[in-house]
C-alpha cells in the first residue's frame, strides 16, 4: 500500500502542473481589467497605468506565471491579494475550516440517509417502500441548490423562526446551508446503495446463505454490504470532493464564510492570485479525496490488493 501510495503522489505531480498553467491561462485571458474594476473608470491613464506596472500586468504572461509559480514553490505561498492587499494563503487558511466542517457535516447525514434509503429500497424492490424511495431521489437530484436554499431560509428562518437566515457561529447556523448542500448528494448515494446491493443480492453466496437458513437481516448487514459498498465509496468520495470545491451557490445564499464565497468574490473582481490559488488548491482537494478513496477499498475488502 505504501508504493501505491507514492506512485499516486508522484503521478500527481504532472496533473497539477497543467492544471496550474490552464487556471492561469483561464483568469489571465478571461474577459475585465482588475484595476478597472477596483479603482474605476474615472482613474487617470496616468495612474492606471502605474498600478498595472506595480501589479506586474504589464509583463509577458511567461513572466507573470513564472512569477506564480516562483511563489508557490519557493516561498510556499499565493502572492497578495489585488482586491484586500492581504496574503491570499492566510486568507485561504481562515476561511477553509468553514468549508471543511460545512462539507463534513453535509456528507454525513447525506451518507447515512442515503444509505439507508438504498438499502431498504434495496430489500423492499418495486413495494411501494422503493417506489417512494427512487420518485424522493429522482426529486431530490432534480432541485437546485439555490432554490431549495431560498426555500428553507423562507419556511424555516422566516417564517418558523427556528434558524439564523445567514452566517456563522452557532450550530443552528450550519444546519440549513448543510441540507441544502447535502441534499442532492443523499439521493445520489441512495441510487447507488440501491443498485449496488441489488447487484450483490443475486450472487450465488447470498442464495448459498439464504439456504442456510440465516436471518435475511443478517445477510444484508454482514455479507452484502460490504461488497456492495465499494462502488458507493467511490461515487461518495467524488461527491465528497466536488463538495469542497463545488459549495459555491450554498455558501453565498447562506452568506457562509468559505471558500466558495471567497472564490465568487475573487472573479467578480478580476483578483487573478486569489482565483488561481483556489482554482489550484480544490484540484489538489479533489486528486488527495480520489487517493483516500483508493486507499479505503483495502480496509472494505481485505482481498483487494493496491498495486
Amino acid at each position: 500500500m505504501l508504493t501505491f501510495t507514492i506512485r499516486r503522489i508522484i503521478g500527481m505531480i504532472p496533473i497539477l502542473f497543467i492544471i496550474s498553467i490552464l487556471s492561469f491561462l483561464f483568469v489571465h485571458l478571461s474577459p475585465g481589467d482588475p484595476v478597472r474594476i477596483m479603482y474605476g473608470a474615472e482613474i487617470s491613464q496616468a495612474a492606471y497605468e502605474s498600478l498595472k506596472e506595480k501589479m506586474g500586468l504589464n509583463d509577458p504572461l511567461y513572466i507573470q506565471y513564472g512569477r506564480y509559480m516562483n511563489d508557490i514553490l519557493v516561498h510556499g505561498d499565493f502572492g497578495v491579494s489585488y482586491r484586500t492587499k492581504t496574503g491570499v494563503s492566510d486568507e485561504i487558511m481562515r476561511r477553509f475550516g468553514y468549508t471543511l466542517v460545512l462539507t463534513f457535516v453535509s456528507m454525513i447525514w447525506a451518507i447515512v440517509i442515503g444509505i439507508v434509503v438504498g438499502i431498504i429500497s434495496a430489500t423492499k424492490r418495486n413495494s411501494l417502500l422503493d417506489r417512494a424511495g427512487m420518485i424522493s431521489t429522482v426529486t431530490a437530484i432534480s432541485v437546485p441548490e439555490f432554490w431549495l436554499g431560498i426555500m428553507l431560509m423562507q419556511i424555516f428562518a422566516v417564517q418558523l423562526g427556528w434558524f439564523p437566515t445567514s452566517g456563522t457561529g452557532t450550530i443552528g447556523h450550519l444546519i440549513l446551508p448543510s441540507i441544502t448542500l447535502g441534499f442532492g448528494v443523499a439521493a445520489i448515494i441512495a441510487r447507488f446503495t440501491r443498485s449496488s446491493l441489488l447487484e450483490v443480492l443475486n450472487e450465488d453466496f447470498v442464495r448459498t446463505a439464504r439456504a442456510k437458513g440465516q436471518k435475511e437481516s443478517f445477510i444484508v448487514w454482514v455479507h452484502v454490504l460490504r461488497n456492495a459498498l465499494i462502488p458507493v465509496v467511490t461515487m461518495t468520495g467524488l461527491q465528497f470532493g466536488f463538495l469542497l470545491g463545488g459549495s459555491v451557490v450554498v455558501e453565498q445564499v447562506f452568506s457562509w464564510p468559505g471558500l466558495g464565497s471567497y472564490l465568487i468574490d475573487s472573479i467578480l473582481s478580476r483578483d487573478y492570485p486569489v482565483t488561481q490559488a483556489l482554482i489550484f488548491l480544490f484540484s489538489i482537494q479533489f486528486l488527495v479525496v480520489n487517493l483516500l478513496v483508493d486507499l479505503s477499498y483495502g480496509l472494505l475488502n481485505p482481498q483487494i490488493r493496491l498495486k
